[in-house]
């Protein structure tokens, strides 16, 4: 198993592309395997912490399964456990899990928490199931699923149209890794952060396009995303939030001005009738549930290739 460049997966910059690649390659050879119950467990023994300060269904599901196939076991922590930052210092909790378990995922909301974990914990991998800013493991999935259906993500166009949130920030990191066109269409006032896209032109070579019409960022598109317009920790923006971005809807009209062939993703939970519809969401061109089930493939690859 090729050892990757980082101790830890907090953002995709934090892997070269040649990690990138080795750990795509690894979700392939290991998919048809894991499917037909046949996974060599490779990581007996080892242990995963799962911290969630989110709730979760793919996330917690995918990495509990992901563990239990490579042979190990995983610990569902939550922040009544811990306290983090609150009960406990971030460092003497990465010091105590540090001696206990192989490994930590953690899904919550401040990014820096997850930096501040990685740096204090120097002996094990710490892995980004998403924060408010990034969301890794999610875009990496995708980008695999791109590659099984389409063949390849190389020359490819990616419209997401949405928030500039941490979806959108990790799409950017993806752009600066992998050879591909991605726009990001969002309204006023809610796209990406400038910083995220200066960190990603520094990190490699990106070809990204920020626009605010829809119809124009699908225009040659091969893959059409969304998200929610309102995540976790913007409940009391719902409203506003729909009414600005009540033209960004992901529906048959906005699917025939992309590629005839294009296909549809969404990182779930969705909010049908709002970001995406029924029609498309349920269609013919929809990978959303394959894209869903490659979480696991991939987050599977991802701690092959980390974990002691």
């Amino acid at each position: 198993m090729r050892k990757l460049s980082s101790k830890d997966f907090v953002t995709i910059l934090d892997l070269t592309a040649e990690d990138l690649a080795a750990v795509l390659q690894t979700a392939r050879e290991q998919k048809p395997l894991a499917r037909q119950k046949g996974l060599a467990h490779s990581h007996a023994g080892r242990v995963l912490a799962c911290i969630f300060h989110k709730p979760s269904l793919r996330t917690r599901v995918s990495f509990e399964v992901a563990m239990t196939q490579l042979g190990g076991s995983s610990l569902y922590i939550t922040d009544k456990e811990i306290g983090l930052g609150t009960r406990e210092s971030v460092d003497d909790v990465a010091r105590v899990l540090e001696r206990m378990v192989d490994g930590i995922m953690i899904r919550t909301f401040a990014h820096a928490s997850v930096e501040k974990l990685a740096a204090a914990a120097r002996r094990i991998p710490v892995i980004n199931g998403l924060t408010d800013l990034h969301h890794p493991c999610q875009v990496l999935a995708d980008v695999f699923t791109i590659q099984e259906q389409l063949g390849g993500i190389e020359g490819r166009r990616v419209a997401y149209i949405g928030d500039g949130n941490n979806m959108a920030h990790s799409w950017i990191d993806a752009a600066a890794r992998f050879p591909f066109s991605l726009v990001v269409c969002s309204p006023q006032g809610y796209t990406p952060s400038q910083q995220v896209i200066e960190r990603a032109q520094r990190g490699g070579r990106l070809d990204l396009t920020v626009l605010h019409d829809p119809h124009a960022a699908v225009a040659g598109a091969h893959v059409i995303y969304t998200d929610v317009w309102a995540s976790m920790g913007q409940e009391d923006e719902a409203a506003a939030r729909a009414r600005a971005f009540a033209g960004y809807q992901v529906n048959a009209d906005l699917l025939r001005r992309a590629q005839r062939d294009a296909i549809v993703l969404h990182c779930l939970p969705a909010h049908r009738g709002l970001e995406i519809t029924d029609e498309v969401m349920d269609g013919p061109q929809s990978r959303v549930f394959d894209q869903s089930e490659n979480r696991l493939h991939v987050q599977r690859a991802i701690l092959a290739h980390l974990l002691p």
